[in-house]
């Protein structure tokens, strides 16, 4: 039996483009781990795919995930867009570049690795996990404009 994993994930920018962040708070069997980073000049959307890649890319072996995000974006992406793009060779259904179609590919790569199930919540309701997240990429945000 793969281990049970739940994942919060939430991007952050000052800007947009800006400086941002990402964060993610994985917890399993009661342990939780916090992950972060950032980036000088980036924008929401991406931090979002970054928060969601760099927490899929720490597990070590294939998990049953429970992958909660804030973004819209990444929901409507992974659940619908996607697999019209790949079928077009990364194009929109009007022939233009995927926006962001290199983090969209390596969310997909970390995403074969396990078996994810999404779920969106709305953000900044007091949702624990959520908050968490938001506080993370927030600190990202706030490495990066330090450095």
């Amino acid at each position: 039996m793969s281990d049970y994993v739940e994942i919060y994930t939430d991007g952050a920018c000052k800007g947009n483009p800006g400086p941002g962040g990402w964060g993610a708070l994985l917890v399993c069997k009661g342990v939780e781990r916090e992950l972060w980073g950032g980036e000088p000049a980036t924008t929401n959307n991406r931090m979002e795919l970054m928060a969601a890649i760099r927490a899929l890319g720490e597990l070590k072996r294939a998990c049953q995930v429970r992958l909660v995000t804030d973004s819209e974006y990444v929901m409507r992406g992974i659940q619908e867009w996607m697999p019209g793009w790949k079928k077009r060779g990364w194009k929109t259904s009007a022939r233009q570049p995927v926006k962001n179609a290199d983090l969209w590919q390596l969310l997909d790569e970390q995403v074969g690795r396990h078996q994810v199930t999404w779920e969106w919540v709305r953000g900044h309701t007091g949702h624990h996990g959520n908050e968490r997240a938001d506080q993370l990429a927030n600190r990202g945000v706030d490495e990066v404009r330090r450095a």
